[in-house]
């Protein structure tokens, strides 16, 4: 999971993070590869346009709001726009559902992926796909394969980090409940607690105010915030994937979902023939390398 893109992820003090921690079940790692990710049931047929959806003939889509460029354009998921808007359209696409088919729902980012039965069918909002998070919700296999990156104000101590050794001292911030939070507590380790936010907009003011340091968001999200939002920031860098495999991005489902095996054929189906490369080349194309943070 806006206005122009205003990026990261969420909270305030150390207890509201652990206890938010403790809720969701987030933290998410780096998983297994995209052939093995998939959860859930394994419906047998996969009718076109006839699925046991929520609504009988539709597909219900939700993703947060507000809906953060480059995912979504305009704070509107249903105008096609956007890295994520056109992977929601592909996949109902390739399950038999046209765009007038589709309906979107918000749904806020923790909710998403929390214990409880969904009111979509699924779900699409930049959730990294994790063991903890299986454990209450299905997945597709990956539609995206996602770094961190690290924002700071340009001519900051912080601008000038050039490996992860020189991030340890600083003030970071991110998301609550996301995998960029997680990195700042798992892989940098900072010697002051790090500062979580429930919307990704107040990271990134938190970041024009100096109230920390820096901010952790996903690699296409920090180009945005630093061209378009921004524009005093920069990008000091990404880290590398944890664990030897990448980190992916998945559609959430209902935990055992009747939806979820031809969810993830679709997904497959479109990244065999091109479809998620050509959009992400579309809507992504900024998300170019960046120094990489070791």
């Amino acid at each position: 999971m806006h206005l122009a893109p205003r990026v990261l992820r969420r909270a305030t003090s150390a207890a509201t993070v652990a206890l938010l921690a403790t809720a969701v079940g987030c933290a998410p790692q780096p998983e297994e590869k995209a052939s093995d990710q998939a959860s859930g049931s394994t419906a047998t047929t996969c009718a076109k346009g006839k699925l046991a959806t929520q609504t009988s003939g539709k597909l219900t889509i939700a993703t947060d709001e507000p809906a953060y460029e480059p995912w979504f354009e305009d704070d509107k998921p249903a105008n096609g726009k956007g890295f994520e808007s056109a992977v929601a359209y592909a996949v109902a696409k390739q399950l038999g559902y046209d765009k007038s088919a589709v309906v979107w729902q918000s749904v806020p980012f923790n909710k998403a992926f929390a214990p409880g039965v969904k009111t979509f069918d699924f779900d699409i909002n930049q959730v990294s796909i994790s063991t903890e998070r299986k454990k209450a919700v299905d997945f597709s296999s990956g539609y995206y394969d996602v770094r961190q990156a690290v924002i700071a104000l340009k001519g900051s101590k912080a601008a000038k980090a050039t490996s992860i050794a020189g991030l340890k001292g600083l003030k970071l911030g991110a998301q609550v409940g996301t995998t960029s939070l997680n990195y700042i507590s798992d892989v940098v380790k900072p010697t002051q607690q790090e500062a979580a936010f429930s919307k990704n907009d107040q990271a990134v003011s938190a970041l024009k105010n100096g109230q920390v340091d820096a901010i952790v968001v996903d690699l296409p999200t920090a180009f945005y915030i630093t061209s378009a939002e921004v524009t005093n920031a920069k990008i000091v860098g990404q880290f590398e994937n944890q664990g030897g495999t990448p980190e992916q991005f998945g559609l959430v489902l209902d935990k055992g979902s009747d939806l979820t095996s031809c969810v993830t054929s679709a997904v497959d189906a479109l990244r065999k023939d091109g479809t998620l490369a050509a959009l992400e080349k579309q809507w992504l194309s900024d998300a170019v390398d960046a120094p990489v943070l070791k």
